[in-house]
């Protein structure tokens, strides 16, 4: 079985490779269980720290209609397609947003419709696709309505996506990320950034800048969560989502001040005090325009399934931290 990764050099895509390589094995689109011959990790940078002959390693634009035309195959069962420009980037650069959040992912699915194999596609989305006026608890029913670039280009995938999967073109199915919290690392241009930076920078002995007010509420996911629910929706069978493809995954609803609160809990005063506020209207408004907390109930009966607080999910940070060494 050949499995693709896009932005597969990133945090998510080595992450997921790493498990999809411990456990071996996916269920292909009829619903067979098959062993992982090969994995392929496409990005604008190479993976690395991968030393195993089954992952190949490459290196380009995923908007390059040739190179993608030479990694995709009718032997490419399953795609993961993570590759993204982040919400801040896409916000700034509309040009470069477009081409690899809306251009690249049709011609992926153009590359999978023109092969006829039908390979299983797991899109991912974001809670940027809502927007405007929300309901306290978002419901599958609510309108999408982005505020952003990056948003508005998400939502076009996810349509594009369950047409091309209604159309029999491609087993897809569009998992909506909450924000991931905490990512290592240094920060990103994603307007959430903030959400691991105020976390992550504080226990590595540094100063870190909140740019929100301590009552904007976000719907968080921690990095194990987000890999455990890629692998297991890639997993159900296409009939499982019924008429739409789309599902909001499950996360945690938590104010910053909550978040701060947890981490003073786990780790100590000392470390809190290393963050201050600095309001950034900007990124405010952006995140503020996104749901803060979703109705998972669809999603929990696909046995999908969320974090234990936000508390666990700084532990959980600190023990990966302390494994890579």
């Amino acid at each position: 079985m050949k499995v693709l990764i896009t932005g597969g050099a990133g945090f998510l895509g080595q992450r997921l490779a790493r498990q999809l390589l411990a456990q071996g094995q996916l269920t292909d689109s009829h619903g067979q269980l098959q062993t992982i011959s090969e994995l392929v990790l496409v990005d604008v940078v190479a993976a690395h720290g991968f030393n195993d002959a089954r992952v190949k390693v490459v290196t380009g634009d995923i908007a390059d209609g040739a190179l993608m035309r030479a990694t995709i195959d009718a032997q490419t069962s399953s795609i993961f397609h993570l590759a993204a420009i982040v919400s801040g980037q896409a916000e700034a650069d509309f040009e470069l947003g477009m081409r690899i959040n809306l251009d690249a992912s049709r011609l992926l699915l153009d590359i999978c419709r023109e092969l006829g194999h039908k390979p299983k596609v797991v899109f991912t989305s974001s809670v940027a696709v809502y927007g405007g006026k929300l309901p306290d608890v978002v419901q599958d029913t609510t309108a999408l309505n982005p505020q952003s670039s990056y948003g508005a280009q998400k939502a076009i995938g996810e349509l594009l996506l369950n047409d091309y999967s209604r159309r029999g073109f491609v087993d897809g199915r569009v998992l909506r990320l909450p924000t991931i919290s905490i990512r290592p690392g240094k920060p990103n241009k994603a307007a959430s950034s903030f959400a691991s930076g105020i976390i992550r920078e504080p226990l590595n002995g540094e100063a870190a800048v909140c740019p929100v007010s301590t009552d904007l509420r976000l719907w968080l996911l921690s990095p194990r969560g987000a890999i455990a629910s890629l692998i297991a929706g890639h997993e159900l069978a296409g009939e499982a989502f019924g008429a739409s493809r789309t599902v909001n995954l499950p996360g945690l609803s938590v104010s910053v001040g909550e978040m701060i609160a947890a981490l003073e809990q786990v780790a100590g005063s000392e470390v809190t005090k290393r963050i201050s506020y600095a309001p950034d209207l900007a990124v405010e408004r952006i995140v503020k325009s996104w749901p803060g907390a979703w109705d998972t109930q669809r999603a929990e009966a696909l046995g999908l399934t969320a974090d234990a607080d936000f508390a666990s999910i700084i532990r959980a940070y600190i023990d990966d931290v302390k494994a890579a060494g």
